[in-house]
């Protein structure tokens, strides 16, 4: 087998070159990425959750000394996963793949709606390593709910692991 080596300035630049034959045309305007899924037509509700609500442990402290503690992410498509592959940071530093994958997914965090690099980068280690997990979660099983068994009476049950504190329920 023959490999092709592609060069491009963008990720936009590579979709483009890549593109089928029938998407020659002007590019259609993207949705903002972190806008929600469209209602189904009809009222059909096809039972796929795209956003999970998360609390960070310690909380994201914007220019103004706001904490910001809850927020939502999104599930990951594959171009999230692509994105950071091409971007110079990752390429200088590999452990900064997670700060620009986190920034793609996180659609809000308190009241900010633009999260950013420069947003993740600045948050507690303690937080970023809640994030890491909760999106290895979310997009291993798309959900934040684990099947557990009592080891006494074998009862099973759900457990929510979507950041709530130890004791609560």
């Amino acid at each position: 087998m023959r490999r092709r080596t592609v060069t491009a300035g963008s990720l936009e630049e590579i979709l483009q070159a890549t593109a089928p034959a029938a998407d020659t045309g002007a590019a259609a305007p993207r949705p903002p990425a972190a806008a929600p899924a469209p209602p189904s037509p009809a009222g059909h509700d096809h039972g796929l959750r795209t956003e999970f609500e998360f609390e960070l442990p310690r909380g994201y402290v914007d220019e103004a000394g706001t904490l910001h503690r809850h927020g939502a992410m999104r599930l990951a498509t594959a171009r999230d996963e692509l994105r950071p592959q091409i971007d110079l940071r990752v390429k200088e530093n590999p452990a900064y793949l997670s700060v620009v994958l986190l920034s793609q997914v996180i659609t809000r965090i308190g009241t900010i709606t633009d999260v950013h690099a420069g947003v993740v980068e600045r948050m507690y280690a303690t937080d970023v390593a809640f994030l890491q997990d909760f999106y290895r979660r979310v997009n291993s099983e798309g959900h934040t709910r684990a099947a557990v068994t009592c080891p006494h009476c074998e009862g099973g049950f759900e457990v929510d692991l979507s950041g709530g504190r130890l004791g609560e329920s």
